[in-house]
């Protein structure tokens, strides 16, 4: 009897995987399109800011040591409020968005 218990409990986890995949995808998809959105022209798709735009404006390279140090509150802040050359998006972008693209730049060095 105790084999079968622990044969249902790892199916039962395999099925709550299988469950939760296609949601963190979405989040993961939802928050690319967001970057590709409103991102890509100035810190290009990988988050260097290699673009045209990028280039003339000095975008930061969102990989960098010196973004990735910044706290996710300072991340939001800079997003939703802007900075410099950065525009604000805050009235564009709600928080959840605002905060998706923060895990979206956390992801960045690692792509």
């Amino acid at each position: 009897m105790q084999r079968n218990g622990s044969r249902f409990a790892a199916l039962v986890l395999v099925c709550l995987a299988i469950v939760a995949a296609p949601s963190r995808l979405h989040a993961q998809s939802e928050a690319a399109k967001l970057f590709k959105t409103n991102c890509t022209l100035c810190h290009s798709e990988d988050g260097g800011g290699n673009s045209p735009t990028g280039k003339a404006l000095k975008a930061k390279d969102l990989r960098s040591d010196e973004v990735q140090g910044k706290t996710d509150a300072d991340l939001a802040d800079v997003i939703a409020k802007g900075k410099g050359k950065m525009p604000a998006f805050g009235a564009k972008l709600s928080a959840d968005k605002v905060k998706s693209l923060v895990d979206y730049i956390r992801q960045l060095p690692k792509k």
